[in-house]
């Protein structure tokens, strides 16, 4: 009874999140986002990313689909991607749409492969190409090219995209302050407490898992400071499992993950699946399998897309619609003269929770009806690998 209360205070302070903060439209207005050219060319945009991951590829669609809204490219379908690249889909951009006013440069879509010495390479690259004004907004995918290009070394407006914690990272100065006029990065302080918070009182664990990669990325990714801070707050213990993330080889990051299931599995209540780069499409089946074998309880810090592949709960993303939708604003407000640092990083996306009920009916747990109740992405079977 004493969680069913504790869930139902949470649920409520949850819903009350001003639904005008997953716009993040905060800037009164003074800045327009309807299409406007540049003097009569069109805005040249740029990629970086570190290397292929599954929410980078998703963040973008829903990014280009929101600048369709918005009415900068002419509405069409975007085709299935296949795996987690987004360097087919940059090639896709080329020829699939047709926009008066924006253009996915050919050949300024970079990505280092999870490799530090290519990051770095890239990196000298891009700065010498955005000092010679050849493009006009950068989108820096996730933390490894968010870190790499939010700096003074150029002043191209970069947009962050997709990078777990930009503060703890150094990415960005605060909240309200990127420290740079010219930077800007999408940031939620509070995503992952509310995560780690409406897990423990849905499920009540007395021992949570965590895999992660023991370096300063790594544990910025799992959010390992908001766990250990809820640990102490709700007094649960916290089961470590070290990990590799960011590597080259991807089918070696994710063997490291599914041993430490392997080894988690057995001697904990829940785990919390964080975001790394051997929780991939690949990979993700084989956890299921682990957890639901072993009757614990997972929750996705990536989103939804996890519960539908099988793991039990998240906080739905409603298919990074929301998220797509305020990058495409900024990007707009931006080439109508707004300064990045001028707009709103903050973004709350609405709370709902995601579910799988096989998985629920699998590990012996019971959804309460308050649960089913605020999800509105509901799974009933989990897909066969």
């Amino acid at each position: 009874m004493r969680s069913v209360k504790r869930l139902l205070l949470l649920m409520i302070w949850m819903l009350a999140v001003p639904l005008t903060q997953a716009g993040g439209l905060t800037d009164n207005g003074e800045f327009s986002s309807a299409p406007v050219m540049n003097q009569g060319e069109r805005w040249r945009i740029g990629y970086f990313e570190g290397g292929e991951y599954v929410d980078y590829q998703k963040v973008l669609i829903e990014t280009i689909k929101g600048l369709m809204q918005l009415g900068w490219i002419e509405k069409t379908e975007i085709p299935q991607q296949q795996g987690e690249q987004t360097d087919q889909l940059w090639q896709w951009l080329q020829q699939g749409i047709h926009s008066e006013y924006i253009e996915f440069v050919p050949d300024a879509h970079y990505t280092a492969k999870w490799d530090e010495t290519v990051r770095s390479q890239l990196t000298e690259t891009i700065i010498t190409r955005l000092n010679q004004n050849d493009l006009d907004l950068m989108i820096a995918m996730g933390t490894w090219a968010g870190k790499s290009l939010a700096n003074n070394r150029h002043h191209t407006p970069t947009m962050v995209l997709s990078a777990s914690d930009p503060i703890s990272t150094g990415i960005i100065k605060s909240v309200y302050d990127s420290g740079y006029d010219h930077v800007h990065a999408t940031v939620d302080p509070n995503r992952y407490e509310r995560q780690v918070r409406v897990f423990h009182d849905i499920v009540d664990f007395k021992t949570l898992g965590v895999a992660y990669e023991d370096t300063e990325n790594g544990r910025s990714y799992a959010a390992l400071d908001v766990i250990e801070k809820q640990s102490r707050q709700q007094g649960f213990k916290i089961v470590s499992c070290h990990t590799l993330s960011d590597i080259s080889d991807t089918a070696k990051a994710e063997a490291s993950v599914i041993d430490c299931f392997r080894k988690l599995a057995p001697q904990v209540d829940a785990i919390y699946v964080t975001v790394q780069g051997g929780v991939t499409a690949n990979s993700i089946g084989q956890l299921v399998k682990i957890a639901n074998e072993n009757r614990v309880p997972t929750f996705s810090q990536s989103g939804s897309d996890e519960v539908r592949k099988g793991l039990l709960l998240s906080l739905s993303q409603a298919g990074f619609r929301y998220i797509g939708e305020f990058h495409a604003s900024t990007f707009a407000k931006v080439f109508n003269g707004a300064e990045p640092n001028q707009l709103t990083q903050l973004f709350e996306e609405p709370p709902r929770m995601a579910v799988n009920l096989k998985t629920a009916e699998i590990v012996g747990f019971n959804p309460p009806l308050l649960l089913l109740g605020a999800a509105d992405e509901v799974y009933r079977d989990i897909p066969s690998e």
